[in-house]
């Protein structure tokens, strides 16, 4: 008998609700799209750094909710977005994104009986018009389905986000579609932003670049692209992404000598 009425509580318990976040910043030509992959959440939650184009009324025509928050990093923004959402879990999608129908009904499945506070999600990334299959690009997993109260970001890695938790991470199967970068200008303006966030973030540790970083490094990193990650799977394709992610290691460490500069020639000058 007690054995029944468990399994009658058990039955009767509601289903965990799931919030599905959107960050954007002038997603117009985007933002219709994803929130369509995301009708099996139980509210769709666009977190605006204030667009200047219609993202913002095409997300409330097509029936999200709406919130305008000011940007300080990528990191803080998630954070605030879980602070402000309405649900048990929180999963984070990017506007350029897609969830296929298979991935939301395993996050259902998940969050009706969790074992970890997050979950990483596969991706599988286009760039060019292709998927890319090596070079770190796949499986690519991101940290995205987060309980909330339990879970959050590192405020202080300011880009490419680090989550804190407790316990260990799980990882979903199905892949979530990421359509990267269309265009080789696009892939340039991303690149130097990260490249000027990363060398920010080695200033501010007191790294100073030694002159074998601007050889060495790149070409760790053209080696790790390629070859470890299997970057010649993809053929040319591959091999252009590795040299690619090999010149922007090198921008990196010249932006962090020219910050080191920079900081030296403001410094007053003691007698």
């Amino acid at each position: 008998m007690f054995y029944c009425r468990w399994r009658l509580i058990i039955l009767d318990m509601p289903a965990a609700r799931i919030s599905a976040v959107v960050l954007t910043l002038n997603e117009a030509r985007h933002i219709a799209d994803c929130l369509a992959t995301l009708a099996w959440a139980d509210e769709r939650v666009v977190f605006d750094s204030f667009s200047t184009d219609e993202t913002v009324a095409i997300a409330q025509r097509a029936g999200a909710r709406v919130i305008q928050h000011p940007f300080v990093n990528y990191a803080q923004q998630r954070n605030a977005a879980l602070a402000a959402a309405q649900s048990e879990w929180v999963f984070f999608v990017d506007a350029d994104e897609r969830c296929p129908q298979a991935l939301g009904e395993e996050i259902r499945a998940v969050v009706a009986a969790p074992r970890h506070d997050v979950y990483a999600v596969p991706r599988h990334n286009y760039l060019f018009g292709r998927l890319t299959l090596g070079a770190g690009w796949y499986p690519d997993y991101q940290a995205r389905l987060f309980r909330v109260g339990r879970a959050g970001f590192d405020p202080h890695r300011e880009v490419h986000e680090v989550a804190r938790y407790e316990g260990e991470m799980g990882r979903l199967r199905t892949e979530l579609i990421h359509y990267n970068y269309e265009t080789l200008a696009q892939f340039h303006a991303k690149q130097r932003k990260y490249a000027q966030f990363e060398a920010g973030i080695l200033f501010k540790q007191g790294i100073r670049p030694k002159p074998h970083n601007f050889v060495l490094q790149p070409l760790r990193e053209f080696r790790r692209r390629f070859l470890t990650l299997r970057g010649y799977r993809d053929g040319w394709h591959g091999l252009r992404l590795s040299a690619l992610m090999a010149y922007y290691t090198l921008d990196t460490y010249r932006r962090l000598a020219r910050l080191w500069r920079d900081a030296e020639a403001t410094q007053p000058i003691t007698i």
